[in-house]
């Protein structure tokens, strides 16, 4: 299997990745020497690995690599075939696997922000032995949920997903104000303008017009939903080390008080568990990568096995 390797000088110091897979292609970027495992990182639904370029400086400037892909349907990847429905939770981790089982990395280590934290939630219980540790960022794991609401959400979802069509287009500024609506006060202005580098494409038949790159099909909430209990039970097999870091600003979840139930599930056997509030939005690394970065390379680096 080849994997194409682009690479960016300085500032932008990075590596386009282009790997590929049945459907197509996996993209991402690869910060840092191509000589030393990657720490691989995860965005959150909707974005793209751009969501990662304010943090992933910090980690090269200590001798990292850091490889963060765009997830199928998101960025540059490529959409899941027509028909087809993403199941993001566990299509996530058959992802992150194909990926770590391509460049055969062992004792990995994640960042993952919201729908990417809950992926590695998920590939560290699955895959115990094969995670070394990771950072969630503005997420426990997936929400554990009352079962009841559970239900009623799943039949709404699956009934949206017919309905599921193309992009408009738009001019650039309006794709900007609607990214930064969308996101309900988490990201600014130069944060919107970093993601939409990957997430908007000239539009085929109209000038001066942009579609978004994410796959319309994305739009549906078509997470799966878990009840607590079930949580609790993939938080239970979690051993590798963790560090938690919420914003104070950040998502606001139906209930909150699981979040505190997932982590303290989660710090029962895990071999190292950290848990940190910051302020900021649920975009903090982002937005102020500076206030995390150091949170995360003591968590990475000075604080040894």
């Amino acid at each position: 299997m080849k994997v194409s390797s682009q690479f960016h000088e300085n500032p932008t110091d990075y590596r386009e990745i282009k790997l590929p897979v049945p459907w197509g292609h996996i993209c991402g970027k690869w910060w840092g020497p191509s000589n030393v495992q990657p720490i691989v990182g995860i965005h959150g639904w909707q974005d793209n690995s751009g969501s990662f370029d304010k943090l992933a400086p910090y980690l090269v400037e200590r001798g990292l690599s850091f490889f963060c892909i765009d997830l199928p349907g998101h960025g540059f990847s490529s959409h899941i075939p027509q028909g087809l429905v993403y199941d993001h939770y566990f299509d996530g981790v058959y992802y992150v696997r194909r990926i770590v089982k391509t460049y055969r990395w062992n004792n990995v280590t994640f960042i993952g922000h919201s729908l990417g934290g809950c992926i590695i939630f998920l590939y560290a219980s699955i895959y115990p032995d094969d995670v070394s540790k990771y950072v969630s960022l503005d997420t426990c794991g997936p929400c554990g949920r009352n079962a009841i609401k559970v239900l009623r959400q799943a039949s709404l979802n699956i009934d949206q997903l017919f309905d599921a069509g193309e992009d408009f287009c738009y001019g650039y500024d309006e794709m900007l104000n609607i990214l930064k609506d969308g996101h309900n006060g988490s990201l600014d202005k130069e944060s919107c303008e970093i993601l939409l580098k990957r997430g908007l494409k000239p539009a085929k038949d109209k000038e001066n017009c942009y579609v978004f790159t994410r796959d319309p099909r994305l739009r549906i909430n078509a997470l799966p939903f878990f009840t607590i209990d079930e949580i609790k039970d993939f938080a239970s097999r979690i051993t590798c080390e963790v560090l938690n870091i919420r914003a104070n600003r950040g998502t606001k979840f139906d209930d909150p008080e699981n979040y505190d139930i997932t982590l303290d599930a989660i710090k029962r056997q895990a071999k190292r568990f950290e848990r940190v509030v910051v302020e900021g939005t649920h975009h903090v690394h982002l937005t102020n990568a500076d206030r995390i970065a150091p949170i995360i390379l003591n968590f990475l680096i000075n604080r040894t096995e």
